[in-house]
């Protein structure tokens, strides 16, 4: 698993409007949460979204993009963000590759059977580059909170 304190590993993904979106679009200007989920409109996952969206003003005053990270593609992003009105950008990496570079792709156990998915994780890239945060298996309730605190004492 990533640790604090190191080069936070490069990505470059499409976002909802199938733009490509990378790391280095933000390195030296803004700090970056990005924050991995299982799945568009499911409960925990929407809880997430509506609550960083809901924070996005305080973010932006602090220099820092809002990224969020699943496998789903575009077309279900761009849904999920018009059905809730999300005001975020959402990563497709239908690949996994972004994933697997952030170590979130770990099998999982619920009612006894494994499989794997994303582990719900949130990183915060500071504009060196640097991670300045590395959390894994968070809960999605209150977390965008935890988050912005984190960088208001932080960062």
């Amino acid at each position: 698993m990533l640790q604090t304190g190191t080069k936070a590993p490069s990505f470059s993904s499409p976002d909802q409007h199938n733009q490509l979106v990378s790391l280095d679009d933000f390195t030296s200007k803004k700090n970056v949460v990005l924050y991995f989920y299982p799945k568009d409109d499911t409960p925990g996952c929407t809880i997430q979204a509506n609550d960083f969206t809901a924070l996005a003003n305080d973010f932006n005053e602090l220099d820092t993009e809002i990224i969020g990270v699943s496998k789903d593609d575009c077309a279900s992003h761009l849904a999920f963000i018009d059905k809730f009105k999300l005001n975020l950008v959402l990563l497709a990496d239908t690949t996994g590759e972004v994933c697997d570079s952030y170590d979130v792709w770990q099998q999982k156990e619920k009612d006894g059977i494994k499989k794997m998915g994303i582990l719900r994780s949130t990183f915060i890239i500071n504009k060196s580059g640097e991670l300045s945060y590395a959390q894994y298996n968070v809960s999605a309730d209150g977390h965008a909170a935890e988050v912005l605190t984190f960088i208001k004492e932080q960062l």
